[in-house]
């Protein structure tokens, strides 16, 4: 850890005096050695944040701390793209003394990088507020959400009440599932919902094996505990790499729920592949999972994908 930490303050002296040999040696800025050097998705937009971050340039600087602030207010979205980011990436063009007519292909590519890096940002707060709100037994809303989960994922048994043993069924503790939502709060109920609606086969197909004899889980309640798992990997950084290698969108709530979704399956195909002797082992299995995806995450290069197989157990 000494070592480590001496090698970082190393780094932190070294840097501007790398950047200006590299810059001399290739013409290029670090910006622009990223763009064109690294490969799309994560990796490039990753070190693009590094080096925005570690920028001791006045002018950068102000950049990150506008750009941070305009997701503080929620604006960072599509429609505010042109104004927010035309101006942004014109000082940095400025100071970098990038001239994008002769480097015509700098400025999309690190437009896609900080639409991705401030996305990101922008997404965890709207996570967070997620987590942070209760669900409300008297809020219809939320009681809405609940029975259509229900109805998504039994759609064939009406509840006979509100509060029942029925929600057991589908891996909830008691008779009332709005306790097993504490800790996640309204995020917890959301990611299940889209999970049942928008992958109506893959959850099916999942809570068929919970509610198998032998290995059979609490699905609800494991699911609940793969948003916490979720919710932490986007909050450490982690799922930069499942979000910014996800060509075709940029980091959202849809984004995130699909995730869930394909850490859900995931799960599940590694407990049934487990053959648990009981619940007993969930710990176990669940940590197993939690490193193994945490070691694919740490791959930029990983890509992530629900393959479905169908089975019988």
């Amino acid at each position: 850890m000494v070592f480590f930490n001496l090698w970082s303050v190393v780094q932190w002296y070294l840097r501007p005096f790398i950047k200006w040999f590299l810059r001399k040696t290739t013409r290029l800025c670090e910006l622009q050695r990223i763009c064109y050097g690294d490969r799309v998705g994560a990796e490039r937009t990753c070190n693009i944040e590094k080096s925005l971050m570690l920028s001791r340039t006045k002018d950068v600087k102000e950049v990150v701390s506008f750009l941070d602030s305009v997701v503080k207010e929620r604006r960072f979205y599509a429609s505010n793209f042109h104004e927010i980011l035309v101006p942004s990436i014109n000082i940095i063009l400025r100071v970098k003394k990038i001239n994008p007519k002769l480097h015509d292909a700098f400025v999309p590519s690190f437009r896609r990088s900080l639409q991705q890096i401030w996305s990101y940002r922008q997404l965890i707060d709207e996570i967070e507020d997620l987590r942070r709100t209760q669900f409300d037994s008297n809020n219809i809303e939320h009681e809405e959400k609940l029975l259509k989960l229900w109805d998504l994922l039994v759609p064939n048994n009406p509840l006979e009440a509100r509060v029942t043993k029925e929600w057991q069924y589908i891996g909830f503790q008691g008779d009332d599932p709005k306790t097993d939502f504490r800790g996640m709060g309204l995020l917890g109920l959301e990611n299940l919902l889209f999970f049942a609606s928008e992958y109506p086969q893959v959850s099916s197909h999942v809570l068929s094996h919970s509610r198998h004899p032998k290995y059979g889980y609490t699905f609800a309640i494991v699911g609940i505990n793969l948003t916490s798992m979720a919710y932490y990997l986007l909050k450490d950084g982690s799922a930069k790499t499942y979000m910014f290698n996800a060509k075709e969108y940029l980091p959202s709530i849809n984004l995130f729920h699909k995730f869930y979704c394909y850490l859900f399956y995931e799960f599940d195909k590694l407990w049934i592949e487990s053959k648990p002797e009981n619940i007993m082992e969930f710990s176990v299995i669940f940590k197993k999972f939690e490193n193994a995806i945490q070691t694919e995450l740490a791959d930029p290069a990983s890509v992530f994908r629900i393959n479905i197989e169908v089975d019988t157990i």
